[in-house]
């Protein structure tokens, strides 16, 4: 394995825990400084009032020969809001920050559904997707359903408003459309009521790209909170969404229900690949490390010590445990992901990692490093709070 220092990863407390019903004026919500992980962004969502800011892209999906049936996954770290709005040459810049993967702009705003206020970000849909839990990014109706035009919430929110799928509802913001109810979903933002896709989010004037997610792993808290200050400015807020916690204090996920058909997403491809190949050990170490390695896939190599594909195996380890997988024939292919995360899986279980007890010498044996057993165990936890 390769030798690639980076920043401690912290430990997700993924919650966007929005408030129903306490959006702030402007003034409050554009007052400097960095906000703490326990501050709600219901405090940061402002009415439903428009905008001018223009749409910002995500980093691209680098697609190859190996990975076109694999669809990105972005583990969100950092909200960032400017209810100015976050252009797109800011939303660009901090895509290009270190240890960034991507960051994506969302509309945002309280609109009144049923006559009840709700909590709403606007999305382009096929760029959010890969931001949501792998559960929602394959609900392929969901999508659909954004694309029509129509509006999705969360289980709990269509139950407290008693929506019926396929209905019509008055949505009211700058304007008071009736909206067909298009399905609920898991969003992977606790708090957050509802998504809309960018015309309705435009028809009822929430305000254009006033935050932004930001997907950064590897990165230091501290740091990528000052990166991203130095692009957006003194005005800009910030939640943090990791904390530290001992990672090993933590029990990771194991088990569950393998993916019907081949895996779509990486981090379907590591569940997968861990209760098939390796069952005890936790999935989430498989995603850390796979992360850490290549940014799933995104530096496949060879690395400065000769290291190849997503999981950076070194030719010699690849001869001996090296291995087909998911319907692949021929001989193990290092640079192709299906071949790659189970070999991973086999060689880490024979090192031990199907046991919590022997879990952080597996993850040596992969790497020898102590920093390197910190990060994963860490980022496996980031993984199983947000995802588990």
């Amino acid at each position: 394995m390769t030798y690639r220092r980076s920043g401690v990863a912290g430990v997700a407390a993924f919650g966007l825990a929005l408030a129903v019903g306490s959006p702030v004026a402007a003034s409050a919500a554009t007052s400097p400084g960095v906000i703490q992980a326990q501050l709600t962004v219901a405090t940061l969502i402002p009415p439903a009032a428009g905008g001018s800011a223009p749409a910002a892209p995500t980093k691209p999906v680098k697609i190859t020969a190996h990975t076109t049936q694999l669809h990105e996954t972005f583990l969100p770290g950092l909200f960032a809001v400017d209810l100015s709005g976050i252009s797109a040459a800011q939303l660009t810049r901090i895509g290009k920050l270190r240890h960034v993967r991507g960051a994506i702009g969302l509309d945002g705003g309280a609109v009144r559904i049923n006559g009840r206020l709700v909590n709403t970000i606007g999305v382009n849909p096929a760029r959010f997707r890969s931001w949501t839990p792998p559960q929602t990014a394959d609900l392929a109706g969901i999508w659909a359903a954004l694309d029509r035009g129509e509006f999705v919430t969360t289980p709990a929110k269509a139950k407290t408003l008693g929506l019926r799928v396929g209905k019509s509802y008055k949505v009211s913001g700058a304007q008071q459309p009736s909206v067909v109810f298009g399905g609920t979903a898991t969003l992977g933002l606790f708090g957050v009521d509802a998504v809309v896709g960018t015309s309705l989010s435009r028809q009822l004037g929430l305000v254009r790209q006033f935050g932004a997610l930001v997907s950064a792993p590897r990165a230091n808290m501290t740091s990528l909170d000052a990166a991203v200050r130095g692009v957006l400015g003194k005005r800009a807020r910030l939640v943090s969404l990791t904390q530290t916690q001992d990672a090993q204090q933590q029990r990771l996920p194991v088990g569950g229900q393998v993916t019907a058909g081949r895996p779509g997403n990486y981090l379907d491809l590591f569940r997968d690949s861990a209760r098939m190949f390796c069952p005890g050990m936790s999935w989430t170490v498989l995603a850390a490390i796979g992360q850490i390695e290549s940014g799933d896939g995104q530096n496949d190599g060879p690395s400065s010590a000769g290291a190849l594909g997503p999981m950076q195996f070194m030719p010699s380890t690849w001869a001996t445990w090296g291995m087909d997988a998911f319907g692949a024939t021929g001989a193990p292919d290092v640079m192709n992901p299906y071949d790659a995360v189970p070999s991973a899986a086999v060689y880490l279980c024979a090192a031990g990692a199907g046991s919590p007890a022997t879990l952080p010498s597996a993850v040596f044996a992969y790497n020898h490093a102590q920093w390197y057993v910190n990060e994963v165990l860490a980022l496996a936890q980031e993984y199983g709070q947000t995802y588990g």
